[in-house]
This record gives structure tokens, C-alpha cells and sequence, in this order.
């Protein structure tokens, strides 16, 4: 992480997002993007940019749908919690414990909080299951109500 701060490295990447640790099983899909590694008061600092797109189960009509990812961000990268005080307001910490810390770690903490923690499909997007209509609504067919009658079964 020295390292590659004081040589103001850059890394480019493309990452399948099942091959990610950590994040939801079933999300499928994958981003591209660059790591550019410098300081900042003394501190390890990564811009992470991450474009792609995740696919994702929309949970309510449980079918596919995609969500776009475009985002940039710039990281602190510190070894210890104690470090954490010293990172600036505009800098996100991150904790690299012992100084090292993956691509691919980096990049699903970002993920981890720009994915939805459930996903639905939005207003005006097709899903299979509208909110308030069920399948046997749809097709003109009588939903079956087993406690319909129960109250006149009590009252015997």
C-alpha cells in the first residue's frame, strides 16, 4: 500500500462480481475501473473508480434485473483504528490491516454500499409481479380463502 502510494501507481481492473467475497450470493455481472494510488497528509490514498453494472433478484417478482454502477471515490487507506482520527473529512477510512489491502476488497466495500440492500424494481420499471396484484388476480380466477367460512364452523 506504501508502495504503491509513493510511486502514485495506478491499477486497472475488470472483476467478475460472483468472484467476490462478500457480497451477495446470486449477484452476477461485472465492473471495470482504476485504482490511482498517491498521499495525502501522510496518508495512503486510493481513487477508486468502479463502472459496470450488477445483476441482481429483484424480490418482489424474484425474476433478474440490472443495476447500474458508476461511482468514484476517494479512500484512506489506514493500518490501524487510531489512524482513523487523522483521516480528512473529505476522504472515506478504510481499515488495511498490517498496511495491505486487495483490489477486490476495496472494491466490495464500495459495492457494498451502492447495491441495494434489497432490490426491487423501481417505479416504472417492468416486474412481473405489480405491487397489489397476485398471479391468480391477474388471470380473472377466484382466490382461495381457507378461512373464509371459519367464523360460521365457530359459531356451531
Amino acid at each position: 500500500m506504501d508502495r504503491l502510494a509513493d510511486g502514485e501507481a495506478e491499477v486497472d481492473f475488470t472483476v467478475p462480481l460472483a468472484e467476490l467475497p462478500g457480497l451477495a450470493t446470486g449477484v452476477t455481472g461485472s465492473v471495470a475501473g482504476r485504482a490511482r494510488f498517491a498521499r495525502a497528509q501522510g496518508l495512503p490514498v486510493a481513487e477508486l473508480t468502479v463502472r459496470g453494472a450488477a445483476t441482481l433478484e429483484c424480490q418482489r417478482c424474484m425474476r433478474p434485473m440490472s443495476v447500474p454502477i458508476d461511482t468514484v471515490v476517494r479512500l484512506a487507506l489506514v493500518a490501524a483504528e487510531a489512524d482513523v482520527a487523522r483521516v480528512p473529512p473529505e476522504l472515506e477510512p478504510v481499515l488495511a490491516p498490517g498496511g495491505r489491502i486487495s483490489i477486490g476488497e476495496l472494491i466490495t466495500e464500495e459495492l457494498l454500499l451502492t447495491l441495494p440492500i434489497v432490490a426491487l424494481h423501481g417505479e416504472g420499471e417492468p416486474c412481473a409481479a405489480p405491487l397489489g396484484k397476485t398471479a391468480a388476480g391477474e388471470q380473472g380466477q377466484d382466490t382461495h380463502k381457507p378461512f373464509a367460512r371459519l367464523a360460521d364452523l365457530l359459531k356451531r
